[in-house]
């Protein structure tokens, strides 16, 4: 029997094997490649050349590609590599006070201003305007940064003895909003618990002001539902909008109000059948604190301390608040009378007049036979005449009769005529039919 071969020792055919295959692996190293490349079918790459040209100028690079040398919207957010000083406005301040708090001369502002790259916008500054300054190494302004309006930015730059002014439009959106309130403890506070600003709860007072009294008439349980807008600008809230469409429940009787814009492009709130929630006389003339005295046919005077009649309301205020007038109309009187002080009468249409007593002083350029529109300032609170304290003494007359102010009928507004009244319509159903489904859960939740 033969032994077993082992496995691990070669014999002398194996070696000239293995000799053989080493060799032809480095003859196919070296032939491959080159029977590769006949095989393939790539498309020969173009043939490059280089040429060097001088760069041209920074000013030459502006004057061919203007959009190349500056990106007005990344500029407009503040680019990462410049350094944006910005300066809100305060209330009394002036442009020159800006500059001058940058450090920089009025001959950098007269340059801004000779280009009149602003229209009107650094004219008329105003509390709360935002100024952008960049300055150069050594102080001089080398750029301004402000909005024109809402929708547009101005960038303005200036190197040596050029400037240059780039727009950038910035996108302005209205987001329309709904809320439901209920009146608790005062209006504001129930404003605030439905998500709404104060201005918007003022404004939804202004629009109800010529049916409801809120100093005097707003009760506990009141509700109101509204559909306002906030104005944003590139994704943040800019400021207010308007109410679009409101209702407001007041002792159980429901008002409603829509904004319209009629085809001449006046602005006003609207009943549900097209008249106007403006009225022909405002209700209460003056921002009042508190009524002293009603209208009554006997009181006790506190001053000549005997009984007679008190044909006004007496609205008391602090010295100097602003009065208005309650209606369109011409002013029949304005001077001195004995008890009211300084007064003023105005003559309305249909046989209506009021009075206005105990003024501090008159509005300024107010004559006698002058025409004044409803909520124009004609004075200012006071205690002149026989008064005890500054308050505004208001009658409201009715063909020569005193009626009292608070409860008179006020004339009815008419609707707006035909074709107008169609378009309000086509404008406001949508409106009204949104406001009712919205306003059901908060009814139903009440009772």
């Amino acid at each position: 029997m033969l032994p077993p071969a082992n496995p691990v020792s070669w014999r002398r055919e194996h070696w000239l094997l293995a000799s053989l295959v080493a060799a032809l692996s480095v003859f196919a190293s070296l032939v491959m490649p080159t029977w590769a490349s006949a095989v393939r079918h790539d498309v020969a790459a173009p043939g490059r050349t280089t040429l060097e040209l001088p760069l041209p100028t920074y000013d030459q690079a502006i004057t061919a590609h203007p959009s190349a040398a500056i990106d007005p919207v990344a500029d407009a957010a503040g680019s990462a590599n410049e350094d944006w000083r910005v300066l809100e406005v305060k209330r009394g301040q002036t442009l020159g006070e800006l500059f001058h708090a940058q450090g920089l001369s009025a001959t950098d502002l007269q340059r801004i201003l000779d280009a009149h790259v602003d229209n009107g916008a650094l004219s008329h500054i105003h509390p709360g305007d935002e100024f952008a300054f960049r300055t150069t190494a050594d102080g001089h302004l080398a750029a301004l940064r402000f909005d024109r309006d809402e929708h547009t930015r101005v960038v303005v730059r200036l190197d040596g003895d050029r400037l240059r002014t780039d727009l950038v439009e910035r996108q302005v959106e209205q987001r329309v909003h709904v809320a439901h309130g209920i009146v608790e403890s005062s209006l504001f506070d129930a404003g605030t618990q439905a998500g709404m600003s104060d201005a918007m709860v003022l404004k939804l007072a202004q629009a109800f002001g010529y049916d409801i009294d809120f100093a005097q008439d707003l009760r506990v349980g009141d509700s109101f539902t509204v559909i306002y807008d906030d104005i944003y600008r590139e994704g943040e809230r800019l400021r207010d909008g308007d109410i679009v469409a409101a209702t407001f429940i007041n002792a159980g009787k429901r008002y409603t109000a829509v904004r319209y814009v009629d085809s001449e492009g006046n602005v006003s709130f609207y009943s549900e059948d097209g008249r106007p929630m403006k009225k022909s006389f405002l209700r209460t003339p003056v921002d009042f604190t508190r009524i002293t005295s009603g209208f009554s046919a006997g009181r006790l005077h506190p001053i000549l301390g005997t009984m007679r009649a008190h044909r006004g309301v007496d609205y008391a205020a602090p010295s100097g608040t602003p009065i208005y007038a309650a209606g369109d109309g011409r002013i029949g009187f304005a001077g001195v009378q004995p008890g009211y002080g300084n007064v003023i009468v105005i003559q309305h249409a249909g046989n209506y007049s009021t009075l206005y007593g105990h003024m501090s002083r008159f509005a300024a350029g107010l004559a006698q036979g002058q025409r004044v529109r409803q909520g124009q300032l004609i004075g200012y609170v006071g205690m002149t005449g026989l008064a005890t304290g500054p308050h505004l003494h208001y009658e409201f007359r009715v063909a020569g009769v005193h009626q009292d102010p608070l409860n008179v009928t006020l004339p009815k507004p008419e609707p707006l005529p035909g074709r107008e009244l169609e378009r309000f319509r086509l404008q406001a159903q949508p409106l009204l039919a949104r406001l009712k489904t919205l306003e059901a859960p908060l009814l139903a939740s009440a009772h």
